[in-house]
C-alpha cells in the first residue's frame, strides 16, 4: 500500500500566512526523506484558516525543492477555471519536472458563493453541470499537445494547443467526497482520489465500488485505481496523540458552524466550554479520522484502506505545533516501514 501526503498549509492562532506556506515546503522535503510517494497541495479561497490558494504555484516551489516524489494538486477547483489556462500551467510544470506532476481536478467552489462568483471575474452562473465537459476538455488539451491525442476534423478549437507542447502528460486524476464525484472519475476513465476526510456519511466505500464497476478505460489497459485521503495523526503515546488531535476537532466543529478561524491550540481547544451537544458532535469528528500511537493509526490506515479496496491511503494532519505535524508524518512513515530516500 502506497502511503501520500495532502497539505492545506493550515495556518494557527498568532500565526501567519507567509509561515504557514514556508512550513509547507519544509513538510513536503520531510516526506520526501520520510519515503511518501506523492505530496499533494490543496486549493482555499477567502479563508484564515488556510494560506494554499494557488497550488500550481506551490507546486513549482516545492518540485524546485524535491527530487523524487510526485507534486500536484489535491486538487484545481476546475469550475473555476479556464480549461486551457489549467492544461498550460500543468504544462508547464511537466516541462519543468518530467515524470513527476499530478493534476487533481474536483468540482467543488473551495470557497463561499460569492468568492466563487468573484473568481470567475464576473456575475456568471458557477455551472456544475459542464464539469465533466471541462474535465474531458482538459484532458485532451494536455495530451494533444503530447502528440497523444487530435481533434476531430472541423473542431473549433483544432488550431488551439496548450503550450509548451512536449512529451510527457501530468496524472490527472478525480477528487470526490461523494458517489458523484466517483461516477465522474469512472466515466472519464480517470484515477479516483476519496476524499473521507470531508464525507461525513460513510458513503465512501460505497462509492469506490461503484467507481469500479462502472469504470470505462480511456486507453486500452486503463484499469480503476482508488486512493482514499483521510485525516491521520501519531505521537508517541496515545493520550498525547489525542491532546494534539483537539485542535482540529475543535476547528472542524467551528467550520461547520460558519464560524472556523486560524487553528487553536491545543490548550485553547481543552478550555474550550463544551455543551453536550458539542462532545457528541467532537465524537463523530474524531471518528472521520485515525488518531493514535504509530501501531494504532496503521492498523486504522489498513482498515480504512481494505474498506475501499484501496492500494493507496493519502494522509492528511494538521496540528499547532509545527514540529509535531512533521513527527506525525515521520511515525506513521516508520509503522509503515517505507523506505526512506
Amino acid at each position: 500500500m502506497k502511503l501520500s501526503a495532502l497539505d492545506q498549509s493550515p495556518i494557527r492562532k498568532g500565526g501567519t500566512a507567509a509561515e504557514a506556506v514556508h512550513e509547507t515546503i519544509s513538510l513536503a522535503k520531510a516526506c520526501e526523506g520520510f519515503g511518501y510517494a506523492r505530496y499533494w497541495l490543496a486549493e482555499h479561497h477567502n479563508t484564515s484558516s488556510f494560506a494554499g490558494s494557488t497550488p500550481e504555484v506551490l507546486i513549482a516551489r516545492v518540485a524546485a525543492e524535491t527530487s523524487t516524489m510526485r507534486i500536484g494538486s489535491g486538487g484545481i477547483m476546475l469550475p473555476h477555471y479556464s480549461p486551457l489556462k489549467v492544461a498550460e500551467n500543468f504544462r508547464m510544470l511537466e516541462t519543468l519536472y518530467p515524470g513527476r506532476v499530478d493534476l487533481a481536478i474536483g468540482r467543488a467552489p473551495g470557497a463561499d458563493g460569492r468568492t466563487s462568483v468573484a473568481l470567475q471575474g464576473g456575475p456568471q452562473a458557477w455551472d456544475i453541470g459542464v464539469f465533466p465537459q471541462q474535465a474531458a476538455l482538459l484532458r485532451h488539451y494536455l495530451e494533444e499537445s503530447a502528440g497523444l491525442a487530435a481533434w476531430p476534423a472541423g473542431h473549433a478549437y483544432a488550431q488551439i494547443h496548450a503550450s509548451p507542447r512536449g512529451p510527457g502528460v501530468p496524472e490527472m486524476w478525480m477528487l470526490a467526497s461523494s458517489v458523484n464525484g466517483a461516477l465522474y472519475a469512472a466515466e472519464l476513465g480517470l484515477p479516483l482520489a476519496f476524499a473521507q476526510f470531508i464525507s461525513p456519511d460513510g458513503s465512501g466505500p460505497e462509492a469506490a465500488e461503484l467507481y469500479r464497476k462502472q469504470f470505462k478505460p480511456h486507453r486500452p489497459g486503463d484499469l480503476p485505481h482508488v486512493s482514499v485521503a483521510v485525516f491521520a495523526l501519531a505521537a508517541e503515546t496515545e493520550d498525547e496523540a489525542e491532546r494534539l488531535c483537539l485542535t482540529r476537532n475543535l476547528w472542524v466543529m467551528q467550520l461547520l458552524r460558519n464560524q472556523a478561524g486560524p487553528f487553536p491550540s491545543p490548550e485553547e481547544a481543552a478550555a474550550y466550554p463544551f455543551t453536550d451537544a458539542d462532545r457528541a458532535q467532537i465524537r463523530a469528528i474524531a471518528a472521520r479520522g485515525v488518531t493514535g500511537t504509530p501501531t494504532q493509526v496503521k492498523l486504522g490506515l489498513e482498515r480504512l484502506a481494505a474498506e475501499y479496496a484501496a492500494d493507496e491511503v493519502i494522509v492528511l494532519t494538521i496540528t499547532y505545533e509545527f514540529a509535531a505535524r512533521v513527527k506525525s508524518y515521520e511515525l506513521i512513515a516508520q509503522a509503515f516501514h517505507l523506505p526512506r530516500a
